[in-house]
């Protein structure tokens, strides 16, 4: 990683990283990392046997303002919403599977990180 890159850049993507390693080892395979559109933006697109699993990674360096999840409101899930029909309309291999939106809710850094995974979160 460049080293002009802002330290919260980092250290989302390093809780993307975690994430995704985490789902991993859980049985998840990636379809895709960081899918834009109009929208918005997914953090991790990826597959649970036959459905379609759309990933927000959300990290905070403590919980004394709040856990990680709690920062996804109505808005940012109409949000997620929108994206995730942008791009079943582009998969038609996904297209027609079933789909669910999961939080992982990453609080800490380090050893001392926390990783809370929630399944169909909303």
């Amino acid at each position: 990683m460049a080293a002009d890159t802002p330290a919260h850049l980092a250290q989302g993507r390093n809780a993307e990283a975690t994430a995704e390693a985490h789902l991993r080892r859980e049985g998840l395979d990636l379809i895709t990392r960081n899918y834009r559109s109009p929208f918005g933006e997914i953090d991790l697109v990826m597959r649970e046997g036959a459905v379609v699993v759309f990933v927000e990674v959300r990290f905070r360096a403590s919980a004394a303002f709040g856990a990680p999840a709690e920062t996804i409101d109505p808005r940012k899930r109409a949000r997620l919403r929108a994206t995730a029909e942008h791009y079943l309309q582009r998969s038609k291999r996904d297209s027609k599977r079933p789909c669910r939106f999961d939080i992982v809710a990453i609080t800490g850094g380090g050893a001392d990180a926390g990783l809370e995974w929630l399944r169909n979160a909303f």
